[in-house]
């Protein structure tokens, strides 16, 4: 499935979560479908992503890991069901609005907590989850800076195009 489909379900089950269990299950969906696209990005991305997507995969497996992984049948893992990433671009953007939001449940669970445990995971994800959201930040400033450049390389070229 395309990662923008999956990013989308996410944002839109992460919005739907009833309770904490629940929206916990939701982060650490995010978070794995972030090393997804992150190790995708590393192996076959722009090159000049690379170095970032292998930081975001590191540090979206450690948003996951500071978690409890939740009960999710293998069919529904959504991480898993990554087969395309069309347009590294449009993924990026959409990606950093879902640990945006990620960080903002995060924020409120926190909050919420009834335990330290739980409080000291959520602070540790929204950690993971911000500094995620800045290598995704980071890969969009590399892609837009490319994007200058080769506007420039056509006009340099002797055919003009």
């Amino acid at each position: 499935m395309d990662a923008i489909r999956l990013i989308l379900t996410s944002r839109r089950a992460l919005a739907g979560g009833a309770d904490a269990v629940e929206m916990m299950a939701e982060v650490w969906q995010a978070q794995a479908l972030a090393q997804a696209i992150g190790s995708r990005l590393a192996v076959s991305g722009p090159p000049e992503l690379r170095g970032e997507a292998l930081g975001l995969t590191e540090l979206a497996g450690r948003g996951c890991g500071v978690l409890d992984p939740p009960e999710v049948d293998p069919g529904e893992l959504r991480a898993a069901q990554l087969t395309e990433l069309a347009d590294a671009r449009e993924t990026l953007l959409c990606l950093g609005g879902l640990l945006g939001e990620v960080g903002i449940a995060l924020v409120g669970m926190a909050s919420a907590a009834a335990d330290e445990t739980t409080y000291w995971q959520c602070m540790e994800a929204i950690d993971a989850a911000d500094e995620s959201r800045d290598r995704v930040l980071e890969m969009l400033r590399k892609l837009a800076a490319r994007e200058e450049v080769l506007p420039e390389d056509a006009q340099d070229s002797p055919s003009g195009v």
